[in-house]
């Protein structure tokens, strides 16, 4: 370019600089994201009130920790992405120091020990903000590294992932070890992880699975993989949850039978209606069409935060936006599996819309993170 022209390109470039910010700019705000996540929260809130027997105070309760989580999700979307990046090995070394001290005094509840009590505050799931801080801190591992990765950084960022695995896998919780090793794996695959690596990978855990099976996992837990492979085999003992979940969901037909009229919750066949198997009452109450809308708008959510992550303008902020989209994709699909027998019940929520604080704060972290990324982009490129 002649220096003449550059010279002729400064005024449009400087209008273009001034050119004043919408409100949700100065908000940093995605809109088209915040839409479709106010209409989830919504609509969870709906479900919620008649899987719980159409109990307001649950209702209220959950409005409640939803609203605390956009708070948070406004919040951290003010940050910018570079802070993120820095703060990122800090927050998953405390985030280890707090899965430490969930095994030495960690509060137990059904035979687990996975929750923190302070003083003055309500007991709160270190191995949840994991899910985040994971692939947070992988991604800044990466970001400064060749991409494709090689051997040695994907050994480190293995060991990055696999220790607070091992300390979730301690408590016991092994649907949330699960995914948050689903979410790190998730940032080296975006990193480029070559096909090459990732059937060595599988090939790893195809060997090792038979090590789990007799040396790690818990009699609790074998019997979950035994009932997902025939539950009519106890159907009134380990197989009754899976068994009146379908049931639950092919009742509901095309159309469903109705709100607040499904009989599988409200008569109390179906456990965990509110919680993990709150789909099987949508299935139920609104039919397979229903259900077609909620994967829509999850459809919608997942396809904007990989636009977001499309338009990232550095490799962290790639990584981390397309892993934070990915790993709620997951989410999602862990739990339908599970409740439609397609997958062992590993106790995973439905994202915003199971009864449930810890799950949606993160949740809501992530697409916080999402919106910063998104909306902190230099004035250049606008």
């Amino acid at each position: 370019m002649k220096s003449s022209d550059f010279v002729r390109q400064l005024p449009e470039a400087g209008r273009h600089l001034g050119r004043p910010q919408s409100l949700s700019a100065r908000l940093h705000i995605d809109v088209p994201l915040l839409v479709l996540l106010l209409i989830l929260a919504g609509s969870g809130l709906f479900i919620l009130y008649s899987a719980s027997g159409a109990s307001l105070d649950d209702v209220f309760k959950q409005a409640g920790r939803i609203g605390v989580a956009f708070v948070i999700m406004f919040a951290l979307a003010q940050l910018d992405p570079a802070t993120y990046r820095r703060w990122s090995l800090w927050i998953y070394l405390a985030g280890i120091g707090a899965l430490i001290a969930v095994l030495v005094v960690g509060v137990g509840a059904k035979g687990a020990q996975r929750w923190l009590q302070l003083p003055g505050l309500p007991r709160f799931q270190p191995s949840e903000f994991m899910k985040l801080a994971v692939p947070m801190t992988v991604a800044w591992y990466l970001a400064s590294r060749t991409l494709p990765p090689r051997l040695k950084h994907i050994a480190i960022a293995m060991g990055i992932l696999g220790l607070p695995v091992l300390l979730v896998i301690e408590q016991p919780d092994l649907g949330t070890a699960i995914l948050i090793a689903a979410s790190g794996l998730v940032v080296l695959f975006m990193a480029g992880l070559s096909w090459k690596w990732i059937g060595g990978l599988a090939g790893l855990i195809a060997v090792g699975a038979p090590i789990m099976w007799f040396f790690v996992m818990l009699p609790y837990q074998k019997q979950r993989v035994l009932t997902f492979l025939n539950p009519e085999e106890d159907p009134l003992g380990s197989g009754w949850n899976i068994i009146q979940s379908k049931t639950a969901i092919g009742s509901g037909g095309l159309s469903g039978k109705g709100w607040l009229s499904g009989t599988q919750s409200h008569l109390d066949f179906l456990p965990e209606s509110h919680t993990d198997f709150i789909i099987a009452v949508l299935a139920e109450e609104f039919g397979l069409l229903g259900v077609c809308l909620l994967l829509l708008l999850y459809v919608l959510i997942v396809a904007r935060g990989l636009y977001i992550a499309s338009q990232a303008q550095d490799t962290y902020s790639r990584l981390a936006a397309g892993c934070i989209a990915i790993t709620f994709f997951v989410y999602v699909f862990v739990n339908i599996g599970m409740v439609s027998g397609l997958l062992p019940v590993v106790g995973v929520p439905l994202p915003l819309i199971s009864y449930g604080g810890t799950s949606a704060l993160t949740l809501m972290a992530g697409f916080g993170i999402l919106m910063s990324i998104h909306t902190h982009k230099k004035m250049l490129t606008r």
